[in-house]
């Protein structure tokens, strides 16, 4: 059974509303994401709530709920909605935990992130894109987000330790950073690897240090900063 929506963060009032053949798209994604396989009804509760055609150039919103990644500004994405609750659901999110974002983007993730955490550190390295993820975010009601542009790859040590980490971009190697900003009994979810492979990783902190696991092959665009990669290929 789904849990009540008092159990996630919903904006009282937002002052965009979805109609009607969206809202049904969007329940029949949760069902595709439960028979994948997805369990935590809380992240699913959360997939069903925040309105992924918002976050989309309006040419491509009658894709916005296939199960697929879609192209958005400054040739990023926005990515599979599977691989959002599956890195979601990873986490392991408690209500009131502090979360860091590494690669706002469209800011889907973000808003995500915003309806299961207490405050969500959203970084976003092209200007362009910081600016409208914020925005997305204030015309949506999430007031539990803070975007800003710069370098994400370095973490955000001002509002450190958080409770949960994910990368929406893949580097060659984990940040030690994010390692560092993690919290005791936080995790830290990102990909890991180059343009022909890529691996999910978690990075879990306990009290006597961390243990890593490996969750899959994946694509993302490519972490870029100083613990990153150092620019783009081409």
């Amino acid at each position: 059974m789904a849990p009540p929506k008092s159990a996630l963060n919903v904006p009282d009032n937002p002052e965009y509303v979805s109609d009607i053949r969206y809202i049904r798209l969007r329940q029949r994604l949760v069902e595709q994401l439960r028979e994948k396989g997805i369990r935590d009804e809380t992240v699913l509760e959360a997939i069903g709530t925040v309105p992924r055609e918002f976050f989309v150039d309006e040419a491509l919103r009658s894709e916005s709920y296939g199960d697929h990644a879609l192209p958005i500004a400054a040739g990023q994405t926005i990515s599979q909605p599977y691989i959002v609750a599956r890195m979601t659901e990873l986490l392991e999110l408690k209500p009131g935990c502090r979360v860091l974002e590494i690669g706002a983007g469209s800011g889907y993730q973000t808003a995500v992130l915003a309806l299961l955490a207490g405050k969500v550190f959203s970084i976003e390295r092209i200007p362009a894109l910081a600016r409208l993820a914020q925005t997305r975010m204030r015309t949506l009601g999430f007031h539990n987000t803070t975007v800003k542009n710069f370098d994400g790859t370095g973490g955000w040590s001002q509002f450190a330790p958080y409770d949960g980490i994910l990368a929406a971009a893949a580097g060659p190697e984990v940040p030690q950073p994010l390692v560092d900003q993690l919290a005791v009994g936080g995790h830290l979810v990102l990909p890991v690897g180059d343009d022909k492979e890529q691996h999910l990783i978690r990075i879990s902190r306990t009290e006597s240090g961390f243990r890593q696991e490996m969750h899959g092959s994946v694509k993302f665009v490519p972490l870029i900063g100083r613990h990153g990669f150092s620019e783009l290929k081409g």
